[in-house]
């Protein structure tokens, strides 16, 4: 493994190393007081800054593997490229960019802290998302996600935007959307078609409290990705919102 290291800033080329071997050179270098990182060659390591806490700082460039982030609560991190699945697994707080695409269950369980993804997304985004207190934890996709997006939530923001996108025939989302939703808000820009949405749920026009949402969370995202937020909000939004916190209590036994 090659790395150079100056007090606070620790790069590592990563290509060939075990994601093992990765992750306990990053916790030994953290536990040293070192608080920003670079990973140059990433290929597919799972678990990166899985469990940090605090101040910290990753810039990583390539394909970070499953389960980057997780249980995360504090640290920033831009991948410069794409990101396999379960990006943010169950993040308390923190910051994740990612300037490509990424894969399955993004932000699942996710209690606090921001998802940015440019690019398209997989199945089962933000599913089980939850708020806490002052926490609302918030997924933005640029492009478009496959099904189950923000399945069962239970609080929290998804925006789907479906500008940046390789699928220009696919819907912006998937099938299902918001399945179970129990809590929390997805916003989609321009139109969702009635068929893509789960039982019981309807699209609704955007209020005053929700276009302010969507304007902080759109103008963030487009200053991570240089992009003009003008042109992103000058579509409207519509909100898929529950229609009940127990969509489903007619299933069961009364007690």
């Amino acid at each position: 493994m090659n790395q150079t290291e100056s007090e606070q800033l620790l790069t590592l080329e990563a290509g060939g190393i075990h994601y093992r071997d990765l992750n306990e050179t990053i916790r030994q270098a953290v536990a040293d007081g070192v608080t920003e990182f670079k990973l140059t060659g990433v290929k597919g390591q799972r678990y990166i800054a899985t469990g940090l806490k605090g101040d910290l700082h990753f810039l990583i460039q390539g394909t970070p593997g499953q389960d980057m982030a997780a249980f995360m609560n504090g640290p920033c991190i831009r991948v410069e490229g794409n990101a396999q699945d379960g990006v943010g697994n169950t993040m308390d707080d923190g910051r994740i960019v990612i300037t490509g695409l990424a894969g399955d269950v993004i932000g699942y369980s996710m209690r606090g802290g921001k998802i940015f993804v440019r690019g398209d997304v997989g199945y089962r985004v933000g599913i089980h998302m939850k708020a806490y207190l002052d926490k609302l934890p918030t997924v933005i996709i640029g492009g478009k996600a496959g099904d189950f997006l923000g399945e069962y939530m239970a609080g929290g923001v998804i925006i789907l935007l479906g500008l940046f996108t390789a699928k220009t025939m696919a819907p912006i989302a998937g099938r299902s959307l918001g399945t179970g939703m129990h809590g929390g808000v997805i916003y989609v820009r321009g139109a969702l078609p009635e068929e893509q949405l789960g039982p019981g749920l309807s699209a609704q026009p955007v209020d005053d409290e929700d276009r302010r949402i969507i304007v902080e969370n759109v103008t963030e995202f487009a200053a991570e990705f240089g992009e003009n937020p003008s042109l992103i909000l000058a579509e409207p939004f519509i909100k898929v919102r529950p229609f009940s916190h127990r969509p489903y209590k007619n299933l069961y036994c009364p007690c």
